[in-house]
């Protein structure tokens, strides 16, 4: 019964605030909402270069990638406005920072929502990201700080090892560069593939509401007045 009634209010909200944006707007979000998928997802381990966690988010956003997982063990995530550029106002953000090791509490999430945790870095039984097998099942890619890399902690509970192929004297690119380079090319093949990899309808609506929010100056008050209004009716 809860849930029904959440479900219902959630889609008079949207109805509401829908009508405070341009119509030009709302088509533009139901437009990028459609493209949004959890079929992949992004960890960021311990990054401490605000700019390549800023930049990071921004390939996301661009990329349809909905959420990312900030693990923060030494290191708090810090966003550079100018780089971001708002990017992570249309992510969802799971920051995980209750305990000195947070990388396994992370891991384990995920994989109870069914994802592959994913080691983006070379090792012994790595696969080329052109050969790497999409349909398997959900992913979650886990990207390390530049010079440590992944902790040996997210390395010894992967299930698989991605690697960009290199043909330079240089071993690896910056964290902001690989994201943007695998994104772009998996997103690519998940558009191709006939892997179910859009969003449910409540996943949507929830996305949709939650952007609207951002985009509606004083969202919480009109929101406190809306529904004060529809249950004295």
């Amino acid at each position: 019964m809860y849930r029904y009634f959440a479900k219902t209010m959630n889609k008079r909200l949207i109805e509401h605030f829908s009508k405070l944006i341009t119509e030009e707007r709302w088509l533009l979000m139901n437009k990028i909402v459609a493209d949004r998928t959890r079929y992949m997802t992004v960890v960021l381990e311990d990054i401490y270069q605000p700019h390549n966690a800023s930049a990071v988010l921004r390939t996301c956003d661009c990329f349809g990638v909905q959420d990312v997982h900030i693990i923060e063990n030494r290191n708090k995530y810090t966003v550079n406005p100018d780089v971001a550029l708002g990017a992570s106002k249309w992510l969802n953000m799971k920051k995980y920072n209750q305990d000195e090791e947070n990388t396994i509490a992370c891991i384990n999430d995920l994989k109870k929502q069914g994802y592959r945790i994913v080691a983006t870095t070379p090792h012994t039984n790595d696969v080329n990201l052109e050969e790497f097998d999409l349909s398997k099942g959900k992913i979650a890619l886990m990207f390390g700080s530049e010079q440590p890399g992944l902790t040996k902690t997210a390395l010894n509970h992967a299930d698989e090892f991605l690697k960009i192929p290199m043909y330079g004297f240089t071993e690896s690119f910056n964290i902001s560069v690989s994201a943007s380079i695998i994104l772009h090319h998996l997103r690519w093949k998940l558009n191709q593939s006939d892997i179910k990899w859009q969003l449910k309808k409540k996943e949507t609506d929830e996305i949709l509401l939650n952007w609207l929010r951002q985009s509606v100056k004083r969202s919480d008050v009109i929101e406190k007045d809306f529904l004060k209004r529809i249950n004295h009716k």
